[in-house]
């Protein structure tokens, strides 16, 4: 096996190993967090189920960004939802065995690059051209979308472009990846270069941005109900200190 196929047999396992660790200790943090106010975003459910309903609502259609600006719904929705049918699409690769027969008709899904290709460049566009949204951008910000759009524009290059790398090397290094059965991996520029970054993206998951994907779910503006007149809402750090100051 070459020097090439082994150090990106590492970076895999080394990127893997980071977001994994990186989200979980995030998640930790994020559910340790004390809420010590009710503060959901009117109007705001009254019950568990309405709270539920609210954020299915926010996950699967983005309804909070939909009033706040049309088009970055639009180029975010698209982006997204794109992103989720192309990770489906590419899930044959790294199944271990036979694939099923769901995933082998998922081929139509290639064309998701072309909306993720849209959205994201409207999402660049949006930070260079909207005074507000430039102003309070940052330098990552600009290169996490620059990454993004060279992963589509790369993925799109091989599918539809000729830039075809071997299929038999990428599905036995991809599938190789999971059951620990290394193979060489494929000399293609571009299958290289989609690879790689794809492996960076991986592994900056849990320090970037995109960190908004579990992180949604422990946002008391969304997973509150507005209840705050039937019921009082106090955090157990400050219960402790209410029952410490009494004692004393």
């Amino acid at each position: 096996m070459s020097l090439m196929s082994i150090l990106f047999i590492v970076f895999f396992y080394l990127a893997v190993s980071l977001c994994l660790v990186g989200v979980t200790l995030k998640v930790i943090q994020y559910a340790s967090t004390p809420v010590p106010l009710k503060i959901p975003t009117a109007p705001a459910p009254l019950t568990k189920l309405g709270v539920i309903l609210r954020m299915t609502r926010e996950v699967l259609l983005f309804s909070s960004l939909f009033r706040a600006s049309k088009w970055t719904w639009l180029f975010g929705w698209l982006f997204h939802w794109a992103l989720v049918l192309l990770f489906i699409r590419h899930l044959p690769y790294f199944w271990p065995g036979e694939t099923p027969e769901l995933l082998r008709q998922a081929e139509p899904l290639k064309y998701a690059a072309f909306p993720l290709i849209f959205g994201l460049s409207g999402l660049l566009a949006r930070r260079f051209f909207v005074d507000r949204v430039r102003y309070i951008s940052s330098p990552s910000d600009y290169l996490l979308l620059l990454l993004l759009i060279a992963i589509a524009v790369t993925g799109a290059l091989m599918t539809f472009a000729h830039f075809y790398p071997d299929m038999g090397m990428v599905y036995s290094f991809t599938e190789g990846l999971i059951t620990l059965d290394w193979s060489e991996l494929p000399s293609e520029g571009v299958f290289m270069a989609h690879i790689f970054m794809v492996f960076i993206l991986i592994a900056i998951f849990p320090i970037s941005k995109m960190l908004h994907a579990p992180g949604v779910f422990f946002s008391p503006t969304l997973n509150q109900t507005d209840d705050a007149r039937k019921k009082r809402h106090i955090s157990d750090w400050a219960i402790d200190k209410e029952k410490n100051s009494k004692s004393g």
